[in-house]
C-alpha cells in the first residue's frame, strides 16, 4: 500500500481493526502495510485507543514482546444497550404482535440489520471475558442473532438441527421435552460440526421455559463440550421456573393479555 497521510492512515487503521475483532495484529503488519515506522504506528494506535474508550466503542489491548501486537475487543456501555433495548421493548408492546398462545411476532425486528448489529454487540460485550470457541444456536430464528454475535467475537457459528440432513453426514441426535407444550422433540448436531471438549456460547431468540436450550446443553454433553454462557434476546416472565438458571436476557416478556392484546415488555436480567 502506498504511503498515506496520517489522517488517512488513522481512518484506514480504524477500519482494519473494526472488521477484525479479537484478532491479534502485529505492529509489523501496520508498519509494512503503510510503509511507516513502528514508532509512528504506536502513536496512531494510542490515538485510536483513546477514541475507542472515550466513545464506548471497545478496548484496544496492547501485548508486548516479539509475539505481541494489538487486539480490538468490541464493547458497548450497558447504558447504551439499555437505551437500545428500551426502544425494542416499546416495539414489542404493539398489540398487533400478539400471537395465539401468548407468543409475540418478532421476525420483522430480528430481520433488521441495525437491530441485529446492536444485539450481537451487546452479547459480545457481555461474554467478551469468556474463553469461547464457537457460538451455537438451534434453527431457525436464532441463526441471525448467532451470526451477529459471532461476528463481534470473531468466532464460528454451529447450528443445531431439528431434522437430520443428508448433507450433514454422521450426526448425534437426542430427544428432549419442549418446555412450552411438553412434547417430545428431536434435535441433532453433525459430528464434524463441533470438536470434542469445545467451549461454547449458546444464543437464542426466545426462551419460554427453556426446554430447547436445556436440550442443547444435553446434546453438547455428548460432545464433552463446556457451556460458557447462554444469551437470549427475549425471555418469558410468565413461567414459575425456567429449566435453565444461568443465562442473560436482553428483554423480558412480563405480561400478555390475549383478550385486550395488552403486552408488557421490560429490559431483561442483563440490566439488573
Amino acid at each position: 500500500m502506498k504511503k498515506l497521510k496520517r489522517s488517512a492512515r488513522l481512518v484506514e487503521m480504524t477500519q482494519y481493526l473494526l472488521i477484525r475483532p479479537h484478532t491479534l495484529i502485529p505492529l509489523t503488519t501496520f508498519a509494512d502495510r503503510y510503509n511507516s515506522a513502528k514508532s509512528s504506528i504506536s502513536e496512531d494506535l494510542a490515538i485510536i485507543k483513546e477514541v475507542f474508550e472515550a466513545e464506548g466503542l471497545g478496548d484496544l489491548q496492547t501485548l508486548a514482546g516479539a509475539a505481541g501486537g494489538v487486539k480490538f475487543i468490541p464493547r458497548v456501555p450497558k447504558e447504551a444497550s439499555l437505551r437500545f433495548v428500551d426502544g425494542i421493548c416499546r416495539q414489542l408492546e404493539q398489540p398487533e404482535r400478539v400471537l395465539p398462545g401468548g407468543y409475540l411476532y418478532m421476525s420483522d425486528i430480528i430481520g433488521q440489520p441495525l437491530v441485529l448489529n446492536e444485539v450481537g454487540k451487546t452479547f459480545a460485550s457481555a461474554f467478551a471475558g469468556k474463553d469461547i470457541d464457537c457460538v451455537i444456536t438451534v434453527e431457525t430464528k436464532g441463526i441471525p442473532i448467532a451470526y451477529a454475535t459471532a461476528s463481534y467475537l470473531n468466532l464460528p457459528v454451529v447450528i443445531v438441527r431439528r431434522d437430520n440432513k443428508v448433507t450433514e453426514g454422521s450426526v448425534v441426535s437426542i430427544n428432549y421435552v419442549s418446555g412450552s407444550n411438553k412434547r417430545i422433540q428431536t434435535m441433532s448436531l453433525a459430528r464434524r460440526a463441533l470438536k470434542e471438549e469445545s467451549k461454547v456460547l449458546i444464543v437464542d431468540d426466545f426462551m419460554r421455559v427453556g426446554g430447547t436450550i436445556h436440550g442443547m446443553i444435553d446434546l453438547l454433553a455428548e460432545f464433552k463440550a463446556t457451556v460458557k454462557g447462554v444469551g437470549v434476546f427475549v425471555e418469558s416472565g410468565e413461567v414459575e421456573e425456567h429449566l435453565v438458571e444461568d443465562y442473560i436476557s436482553l428483554a423480558k416478556l412480563s405480561g400478555v393479555d390475549a383478550k385486550t392484546r395488552q403486552v408488557t415488555v421490560v429490559p431483561g436480567n442483563y440490566f439488573n
